[in-house]
């Protein structure tokens, strides 16, 4: 691996020194006194932590080691063994984010709680877990000393610096009030959502979140996805109603049958608090939905971001900004709402990736079992086309699927596909009826043609071992050039994924930071230029399933061994350019020190 290079100046504050980029050299200038946050480009890693030297001859050779790695946390949801009701059955999403800016990503893994009655095995109560990163493969459970020991339903989990102070902030959702999580820049997080604004009056059951700067003033907003209206107390027993049933077996009831629900928008007023702007933004003109995953991405490339969300049992969601404080829901004529026979899906992670090649942002989600994921390719238009089929997406209908994320897993080019699967009826293994409760995961190959190939099953272990999942993100977690990828287990351990498949591959990692913009740079589109090719991706929050992967961007640039130019349209709108650099190495670029372009 190559050092890291930074584009712009930044101060660090616990080694005071300034980086320095003038006329293509990097000048790394020691200074007497420096103050603000510590923010810099991640450290050289000395070597591969879980070498990639076995299985050289496959694309991936995925194995678990989170329990050697020390990420052992239980995600309670409910009763283990029965799931009498729909709260139970949902489970939690995952962070990676690197919450103390010493340039290793950590990993926060949300979590439920119980019902009263029900038992987890469990004696303590259970708490969302926060992972510090020891940069030699394993990690310290710091819940308790980062002050994150809250008890609650917490299912979806997003991450931005909200304030720009330089330190990434947690906010998390789940039935009832959901909490922010500001991070204090000393290693402890404050909740400070009922003072913010942004918890909710406790009627919803928040599940998808993301920040997102959708009037591009340089403050990071909040975007909530709701699910169902659910009551304890008015919700039938499984198997009570025509709605808890579940081909002829008892199960437990919803959401057919059970009210949908409308999402939140929450505007930045840039003072610490925000305001709901649900109402006259226009996003509560698409009513009764059961939302689940939320996604950012610019799908007409005006600049300015506009939002998916992955539904269950409804029309998906696709919010198209207006530019003018407003949305309109345009899925149905985008082509997105539904699959390509126009039937509603049951639907609950999503995933945005240019899997192509041709600069557009496509979009690919999960769905419930007896169908397929489905697949939208980005026409460039303002529409999109289900291409599920002739990707060589159709298949392994068995699958109940969650969390998912484009990744490229042998730095080829060519965004691959990895999802997380688990049923969520435990009566399906005692009345056979013809799926799993615990499910291996699927990894789709991309050829670089617009097709994929299932490779699930001569991957690794680390895919083809049945689990409950749920929750999913992806990160570089040892800046040695490779994504893993970290799963919330319902009722289990989690899972932390390393590919040890060898490849002589090369590519980038990019780290932005806005100075008009949003510190984290989310709704940044960044074009990498490499001889005839171009690689184009966003930075955004949450996405997967009720998830938020690592912000900085990944490249896999097959055998180029140099990048010519970096170009950068930041939230603000400001575009620029950046000198080439060499690959196998981390570059940290901020706004206002490139070349601008009109």
């Amino acid at each position: 691996m190559q050092p890291p290079l930074s584009y712009g100046e930044e101060r660090n504050s616990s080694s005071a020194r300034w980086i320095i980029l003038l006329g293509g050299l990097l000048l790394v200038v020691p200074c007497s006194s420096a103050t603000g946050p510590q923010r810099m480009a991640p450290p050289e890693s000395p070597r591969r932590i879980y070498p990639a030297d076995v299985h050289s001859k496959s694309p991936a050779w995925f194995v678990d080691v989170a329990a050697q790695a020390g990420v052992v946390a239980l995600n309670v949801n409910g009763g283990p063994g029965a799931k009498p009701y729909i709260i139970e059955s949902t489970g939690s999403g995952v962070a990676i984010f690197d919450y103390d800016n010493d340039g290793w990503p950590d990993i926060f893994l949300a979590n439920g709680t119980t019902l009263p009655g029900s038992s987890a095995g469990n004696p303590k109560m259970p708490t969302s877990h926060l992972f510090h990163n020891n940069h030699d493969g394993t990690f310290t459970d710091v819940t308790a000393q980062a002050g994150l020991l809250a008890t609650g339903w917490g299912q979806g989990v997003c991450v931005g610096d909200y304030d720009n102070d330089g330190y990434d902030d947690l906010y998390v959702t789940g039935y009832g009030f959901n909490r922010l999580y500001h991070n204090e820049g000393n290693g402890k997080f404050k909740e400070v959502a009922q003072a913010a604004g942004v918890a909710g009056d406790g009627s919803h059951w928040g599940t998808g979140c993301a920040f997102v700067d959708y009037d591009r003033d340089g403050r990071l907003d909040l975007f909530v996805s709701n699910y169902v209206r659910f009551s304890l107390r008015q919700t039938p027993a499984a198997g009570a109603a025509s709605y808890c049933l579940w081909k002829g077996t008892a199960t437990f009831c919803g959401p057919r049958g059970l009210a949908g629900d409308t999402n939140i928008l929450y505007r930045n007023l840039g003072n610490g608090t925000f305001e709901d702007v649900s109402q006259k933004s226009g996003i509560r003109n698409t009513l009764g939905h059961y939302c689940f995953s939320v996604s950012m991405l610019d799908y007409d490339d005006d600049g300015w971001p506009d939002i998916y969300i992955a539904c269950d049992s409804t029309p998906s969601i696709l919010l198209h900004n207006n530019r003018n404080g407003t949305f309109t829901d345009t899925g149905a004529d985008s082509g997105v709402a539904y699959d390509e026979n126009g039937r509603e899906q049951a639907s609950m992670g999503s995933t945005i990736g240019d899997y192509n090649g041709d600069g557009r942002p496509d979009i690919f989600k999960t769905n419930f079992s007896d169908d397929t994921p489905t697949l939208y390719r980005n026409n460039g238009d303002g529409t999109f086309t289900d291409l599920t089929v002739d990707s060589g997406l159709a298949q392994n209908a068995q699958d109940l699927g969650w969390g998912t994320m484009f990744m490229d897993i042998n730095n080829d080019g060519w965004p691959d596909l990895l999802a997380v699967n688990g049923h969520v009826y435990p009566e399906v293994d005692r009345d056979n009826l013809g799926s799993s409760y615990r499910e291996p995961r699927t990894l789709y190959l991309n050829l670089g043609n617009g097709r994929f190939a299932d490779i699930s099953r001569s991957s690794g272990p680390g895919i083809t071992i049945p689990a409950p999942s749920r929750g999913l993100a992806i990160g570089d977690l040892w800046n040695d050039g490779r994504v893993e990828a970290v799963i919330n287990n319902i009722d289990d351990q989690p899972m932390l994924l390393v590919n040890r498949a060898g490849n002589a591959n090369h590519w980038l990692g990019l780290r932005l930071i806005g100075t008009q913009s949003n510190r984290d740079a989310i709704g940044a589109r960044v074009a990498v230029h490499a001889g005839s090719r171009t690689w184009v991706d966003e930075i955004r929050s949450g996405s997967s399933y009720d998830s938020s992967s690592d912000l900085r961007l990944h490249f896999g640039l097959g055998q180029h061994r140099n990048v010519d130019r970096i170009e950068v349209r930041w939230p603000s709108g400001n575009l620029e350019s950046f000198p080439g650099t060499g690959v196998d190495r981390f570059v940290t670029i901020r706004e206002g020190a490139g070349t601008r372009s009109l």
